[in-house]
């Protein structure tokens, strides 16, 4: 890898101004331009703007430079890397008509006025034939950007149809963030006047244009790539690298210009480019920016690699310095100086030869053929099946899926025809068998809205009621411990208050909590099992239950030992997989390396083979590593392994030891819903005299009237002490009979839930008119 910055040049047009406004000062190592500007007398006699400029560059071209040192100080080195496999790039930069198409291109009219592309076709062909122990090939394409959209200059319907019904060349990017031009042909040029004729008939397609400042102004960016290839003879590697030489429209000024129309339109495109471009150079020389805009433009993301990337780069600016274009040669010069603080990274571009590769690959496929085709008694596996094979194979999968030994196979031989048949087979079966099952809506009455669901109940036979009221008498259960537990929990809570300031916030959290666990062990961990089992009211007792739980400290410590063993397993997971990927790289180096070897039959040269030697021995140490993190990680899987039956062995026994508590406070609930039936039915038979009002009221009724209020009164009665806004109030209670009326218009704090609200509030209203049938008359 090579770094270094973007080489600068400078070139002053030449100009029959007598005065001159620069001098140059040559140096060894750089010349020094200045710029003189003299100040306008019109503008006063307090006038503070700068009189001199000083500008650095690797070397600087007076207006008597010819072409042939141009190219000798800038082009031949930038030559002499891509014929070494680096990438390289040549740009001229300035306003328009200060000399880059004749720098890069050339004029038409002397043959001494070649420019730097054809003087650089010349020059390759002649290091081609200078070097005849390699192969070289050349290849070439024109692309031509104008108003924002790309063009191939070589297209050969550019002559005979308008621009704007050529195919438009698009940008594509692939994985690595590498730019590919769609719709831009490549030719070869197998010789020089190949190459110069390609030239020429891209130039004659360009976008050219008269301006006030050019009588023959190009409206486009242009990008001349030359593509070379190189190999020597007798070697596995070839070298590939491209030579970009762009010649950049100019910069102007509408203001000088006067331009409008299409001229405008043009001018508009060119200096947003360059602004794009602008914007590029001061993103790439600032150390801390983190995004560079390539994609603002199609000219920045074609010259990505060129700026700041995986390329050699040289910058030409041009300079006018007449007067009245000064101003414009010191913005040029500024430009270059940012130019000039940009660091590219070449590399070499080499890769092996696919044609060496191919064939390669190629023998591999014919003797693994071979020895498949040993491996099958020399049958041959080409062709369609015949109806005898495909009869023979439906038979055998029938019988494979009849079969009920999860052991059994289905065997059809290593033909991939058959494989593939019997999959198939077996696709078609599975989709019959889903369309069977598939059951159809039955239809309603014309008159049913849609998101209506009636549920037709006829079908639920004794035994189903039976579990359904089995069911509700759980749920009752369920309620009544719930109630009991909160009245533990009021008790404690009162004892709590007494000694602190203010009550705790979570009463009834839990403190075994599996959110600390890996995730691996919180998705099949047995606690949610067990909860995902219960209704919400015994996962409510279960948390409880489990919080006072004598063995839960050893829970707990072992889930907190399983989550640092997964913490570590993971760590030990990222070291293997780093090991495993270098190793793959590793090996991957290696094969190149014993190709190269291979094909320079120095296999055996222990001075060449030293780095294969050195890869190798890299490769072992990393297996090592591998080894050893994999025993640690086998070792761990144990403990994990150990830790996790512990837990699971713990919460077990925590679900046995639950469900015999659960089975005591039922048996307990149930004695006590004993007693209460008892009561009511006696408070019935003590008012069955009371009049027809009262008998309108069934005596089931009542006794579930009674025996919701009284639950729900409890409830709510317990649920008022942990509002701790209002901790001393209590809920108004229903009366017995004995008390009078103005005690039984209390307000009554209702449930919630409709259905008990009803028969809450049936109950209270029949019983108003029980009292005042009972009260003696006036």
């Amino acid at each position: 890898m090579v770094k270094q910055t973007i080489q600068i040049f400078c070139r002053i047009k030449p100009t029959k101004a007598k005065k001159s406004l620069y001098e140059i000062d040559c140096k060894d190592s750089s010349d020094i331009i200045t710029f003189s500007v003299p100040k306008d007398v019109s503008e006063g006699f307090i006038n503070n703007k700068k009189e001199e400029y000083k500008f650095k560059f690797e070397r600087i071209f007076n207006q008597d430079t010819i072409q042939d040192d141009v190219f000798k100080q800038v082009a031949e080195p930038v030559i002499e890397n891509v014929l070494s496999g680096y990438n390289g790039t040549i740009f001229a930069y300035g306003q328009t008509g200060s000399g880059k198409t004749f720098t890069i291109t050339g004029g038409p009219e002397k043959y001494t006025d070649r420019g730097i592309i054809p003087r650089s076709i010349s020059y390759f062909f002649e290091m081609f034939s200078k070097k005849p122990e390699y192969s070289f090939t050349m290849h070439i394409s024109y692309l031509e950007i104008y108003n924002e959209n790309g063009y191939d200059l070589l297209d050969p319907q550019h002559q005979v149809s308008k621009l704007e019904d050529l195919p438009k060349v698009t940008l594509m990017e692939d994985e690595d963030n590498n730019i590919h031009l769609k719709n831009l042909s490549i030719h070869p040029a197998n010789n020089e006047e190949e190459a110069l004729n390609l030239l020429f008939l891209g130039d004659t397609n360009r976008m050219i244009a008269e301006t006030p400042m050019n009588q023959a102004s190009t409206r486009s960016h242009c990008i001349f790539t030359l593509h070379i290839t190189a190999r020597e003879t007798g070697s596995a590697t070839i070298r590939k690298a491209k030579l970009h030489l762009v010649d950049l429209a100019g910069s102007e000024r509408i203001g000088k210009t006067n331009a409008n129309g299409i001229l405008l339109t043009e001018a508009k495109y060119i200096n947003l480019s360059l602004h794009y471009l602008e914007q590029v150079i001061v993103a790439l020389a600032e150390k801390n920016r983190t995004h560079v805009p390539y994609r603002n433009s199609m000219m920045t993301s074609v010259l990505r690699d060129s700026l700041g990337g995986n390329c050699m780069t040289t910058m030409i600016a041009t300079c006018s310095i007449e007067k009245k274009n000064l101003d414009e040669s010191i913005s040029t010069c500024r430009f270059a100086q940012r130019v000039a603080m940009i660091k590219n990274e070449a590399i070499v571009n080499e890769e092996l030869d696919p044609r060496l590769v191919i064939n390669r690959l190629k023998r591999e496929v014919e003797e693994l053929k071979n020895q498949l085709s040993i491996a099958n008694n020399g049958e041959a596996f080409d062709g369609d099946l015949s109806q005898d094979e495909i009869e023979k194979l439906k038979i055998l999968t029938l019988r494979y899926l009849e079969d009920r030994d999860n052991d059994s196979s289905l065997n059809v031989g290593a033909d991939m025809r058959k494989i593939n048949f019997c999959f198939k087979l077996l696709k078609d079966m599975y989709i019959q068998l889903l369309a069977k099952s598939k059951i159809a809506p039955v239809p309603g009455p014309s008159n049913q809205p849609a998101n209506v669901t009636i549920i037709d109940a006829s079908h639920y036979d004794s035994k189903e009621l039976k579990d359904l009221k089995d069911t509700l008498r759980q749920r009752d259960n369920e309620i009544s411990i719930l109630v009991n537990m909160l009245k533990k929990e009021k008790k404690k809570f009162e004892d709590l208050m007494q000694g602190l300031l203010k009550p705790p916030v979570h009463v009834l959290s839990s403190s075994g909590s599996n959110d600390d666990l890996p995730k691996e062990f919180n998705k099949n961990h047995p606690k949610r099992q067990i909860l995902q089992n219960m209704s919400l009211g015994r996962q409510e007792a279960f948390e409880i239950f489990k919080r006072d739980y004598v063995g839960n400290q050893e829970i707990e410590e072992q889930k907190k030992f399983l989550k640092k063993s997964y913490a570590e397993a993971k760590m030990l997971g990222e070291l293997i997989n780093t090991a495993r990927t270098k190793l793959q790289h590793l090996k991957s180096k290696s094969e190149q390396i014993y190709l190269k070897l291979e094909a320079t039959n120095s296999l055996n040269d222990p001075r060449q083979n030293s780095e294969y030697e050195s890869t190798r021995k890299t490769m072992e140490f990393e297996k090592e590593n591998y080894r050893e993190n994999f025993e640690k990680l086998k070792n761990l899987k144990t403990q994990i392994e150990h830790a996790q039956y512990l837990i699971e062995k713990s919460q077990v026994k925590l679900q046995k030891d639950f469900e015999i508590w659960w089975t005591e406070q039922c048996e307990l609930n149930e004695q006590k819903q004993q007693r209460l039936l008892g009561n009511d039915q006696s408070r019935v038979e003590s008012i069955s005299s009371i009049p027809s009002t009262a008998n309108s009221l069934s005596t089931s009724s009542r006794i579930n009237s009674s025996t919701n209020t009284t639950l729900t009164n409890s409830y709510q009665n317990e649920k008022s002490v942990f509002d701790y806004g209002d901790s001393h109030r209590k809920l108004p209670q229903i009366e017995s009979e004995g008390k009078t009326s103005a005690a039984s218009n209390q307000k009554i704090n209702l449930t919630g839930d409709s259905e008990i609200d009803a028969d809450i509030t049936a109950f209270i209203n029949a019983r108003k008119r029980i009292i005042n049938q009972m009260k003696p008359k006036n």
